[in-house]
C-alpha cells in the first residue's frame, strides 16, 4: 500500500481491505468546520478540542463471488454544546463505531442499503475520510442536548403580580367587541 492510498482525503477503500490495514490519528475539531459550527461560543478553541479516529479494512471473501470490501471506522470527541432547557454550555461525549460494506455502482450500493442494517456505499479509489468521520459524528449529536440537571435555576414564567407588562392590554380583547352578543345556532 502505498502513502496515496494512506492519504485522509483521499483514501483508497479498496486497498486499505487489502492490505488488512489500519489507521488512526487524532485531528483538530477545526478540520471539521461543520461539526465545529455546533460548539457553544465560550467553549474551547477548535484547534484545543481533538478528534480521534481509526479506519480499518477488512476484505471478507464470499463463496462463489467476489471479495466484500468493509471499512470500520471509530471516532470521539467531547463537546459543547447548547443546553436547550437553560441555553448554557452541556458538555457531550460523541462516540461512534460504525461498518461500511463497499460495492461497484451507485445502483447497486443503494438497492443493496435499501434491504441491509449496514451502510452500503459505492466504491471509489478516493473517499474522503474526514467527511464521512464528521458526517458520522453530526448524526451522532443529541437532537435535543441539555443537562441532567442544569447548573442555573430556571425561572417559571412571570405573573400578572410579576411584572408592569400584564397592565397592557390584552391585543385579542378588540376582537371580543367585534364578536356578536349573542349566539345562534
Amino acid at each position: 500500500m502505498s502513502e496515496r492510498d494512506l492519504d485522509p482525503l483521499r483514501l483508497d477503500v479498496a486497498a486499505l481491505a487489502k492490505a488488512a490495514g489500519e489507521l488512526g490519528g487524532k485531528w483538530p475539531l477545526g478540520q471539521f468546520v461543520r461539526l465545529a459550527g455546533s460548539v457553544v461560543r465560550d467553549a474551547a478553541p477548535a484547534d484545543q478540542v481533538e478528534v480521534s479516529w481509526r479506519a480499518r479494512g477488512e476484505l471478507r471473501p464470499m463463496r462463489g463471488g467476489e471479495a466484500e470490501v468493509w471499512l470500520h471506522v471509530a471516532a470521539s470527541t467531547n463537546l459543547t454544546v447548547e443546553c436547550q432547557r437553560c441555553l448554557r454550555g452541556v458538555d457531550v461525549a460523541l462516540s461512534i463505531e460504525r461498518r461500511f460494506l463497499f460495492v461497484h455502482g451507485e445502483d447497486t450500493a443503494a438497492q443493496l442499503d435499501a434491504d441491509s442494517e449496514d451502510d452500503v456505499m459505492a466504491l471509489t479509489r478516493a473517499l474522503d475520510r474526514g467527511e464521512l468521520i464528521e458526517d458520522e459524528l453530526l448524526l451522532a449529536l443529541p437532537l435535543v442536548p441539555r443537562h441532567d440537571v442544569c447548573p442555573i435555576p430556571l425561572q417559571a414564567p412571570l405573573t400578572e403580580s410579576q411584572g408592569p407588562d400584564f397592565d397592557k392590554p390584552n391585543p385579542f380583547a378588540v376582537l371580543a367587541v367585534l364578536k356578536p352578543s349573542g349566539r345562534s345556532n
